[in-house]
């Protein structure tokens, strides 16, 4: 038993960094536009007639099933032939789900050409990772964009899948990926997925209640202090503000950047022409510039190393114990 943990620890460990380091590489396949694929198709099939609700509870088990039994295979399969290549296939499969380089990246996409006062390119790259217009965007929307987009998907992208993997390896990071797709392409509150969506969209908010707010409480103890405010006073405006947002997750993580960077984050956004108000987060002291997409990043870095320190710990005592 406490072999299998070691080794189960060593592999999260290796995809935690190999991910920082080669990150996902755009021209490689990747198992999430599979899973899109598949969720693509379903839908089609799916998402018509009467009983949408159960159709959706259907939905949510044709995809997160199969994933879930794939990974295992895999895991389960290389550590049985060998344990180094159970450790190797574990690692991949981890490294792949995580997406710290990319989003790090897709960050420095619009930070770039902000810096420079290329205007144009900016709001060109925001438009890439984000559903709002971009197109009249100053550097403070932009940047609120940018900042918004790494504070959600630290969880969504990093903590949250690391958070799982630790807890039930790489099947366990691939279940979350499954359910989270689903959200970001069916759990909608519109006409066409309000009913056909429920089930991924509740299955999203459960699988993301703890490691949302562990991680909004890693930004607020691990990361720099950049508006100057005492702890007190920002991890209270960091619960009061958290429970603003729509979502019963998201809050928290753009609440917890908004606070230890001084700023306010929410705000107007327009889709499509149509202006959609969110509620705001944050002391507001500082006006939003290119600089605080650096501070956001190195948020990001502090909390996902937070998580992988913290699945250390608990791992180590239980191979201890065991």
């Amino acid at each position: 038993m406490g072999v299998l943990i070691g080794s189960h620890l060593l592999a999260v460990t290796l995809g935690f960094f190999l991910d920082q380091l080669i990150g996902d590489p755009p021209n490689w396949p990747h198992p999430v536009r599979w899973i899109g694929t598949t969720i693509s198709k379903l839908t089609n099939g799916l998402n018509k007639g009467s009983k949408r609700t159960a159709k959706g509870v259907l939905l949510l088990l044709l995809v997160v099933l199969p994933t879930f039994l794939l990974a295992a295979l895999l895991t389960v399969m290389a550590y049985w032939w060998n344990p180094v290549a159970g450790i190797a296939v574990e690692t991949v499969l981890i490294a792949v789900g995580l997406a710290q380089k990319s989003l790090r990246t897709a960050a420095l996409d619009v930070s770039k050409p902000l810096e420079s006062g290329d205007m144009k390119e900016a709001r060109k790259k925001l438009s890439w990772i984000v559903g709002r217009d971009t197109y009249d965007l100053n550097e403070s929307e932009i940047t609120r964009g940018v900042v918004e987009t790494v504070s959600e998907n630290i969880s969504d992208g990093v903590t949250a899948p690391l958070f799982f993997s630790f807890f039930l390896g790489a099947p366990g990071l691939w279940v979350y990926k499954a359910v989270n797709t689903l959200d970001s392409m069916v759990g909608y509150k519109n006409d066409r997925y309000r009913e056909f969506g429920t089930a991924s969209a509740r299955a999203d908010d459960v699988l993301n209640f703890f490691p949302s707010r562990i991680t909004g409480a890693l930004i607020l103890l691990l990361s720099l202090n950049e508006g100057g405010i005492p702890f007190r006073v920002r991890f209270e405006g960091w619960r009061t503000d958290a429970k603003k947002h729509p979502s019963p997750n998201s809050g928290y993580l753009e609440a917890a950047t908004a606070w230890q960077l001084g700023v306010q984050l929410g705000g107007t956004n327009v889709y499509k022409g149509v202006a959609s108000r969110r509620p705001k987060f944050g002391p507001n002291l500082q006006k939003l510039t290119a600089v605080h997409i650096d501070q956001t990043l190195a948020q990001l870095k502090r909390a996902a190393f937070g998580v992988w320190a913290l699945g250390i710990i608990i791992g180590g005592i239980i191979y201890a114990i065991a």
